[in-house]
């Protein structure tokens, strides 16, 4: 088997396997699956949006740690 033989082999098989991944992304039975997915970026948060309050006490606990060990602040 030759070099162009097998590169033509990996192309055909590559595009089969383009085919096959396009056929199961557009299939009616994965239509709702990403319907739903559209939709997300408007779905409604249940949580409370996150602040860096919570990172700032972890560096505040982390700082008073070093002064308990006698550590300078850096």
């Amino acid at each position: 088997m030759d070099t162009g033989t097998f590169r033509g082999l990996i192309t055909l098989i590559l595009i089969f396997a383009f085919i096959g991944i396009a056929l199961w992304a557009y299939s009616k039975r994965r239509k709702p699956d990403f319907d739903e997915a559209a939709n997300l970026p408007f779905a409604d948060d249940d949580e409370l949006p996150t602040s860096d309050k919570h990172a700032s006490r972890e560096r505040d606990s982390e700082a008073r740690s070093r002064d308990d060990r006698g550590d300078k602040k850096l």
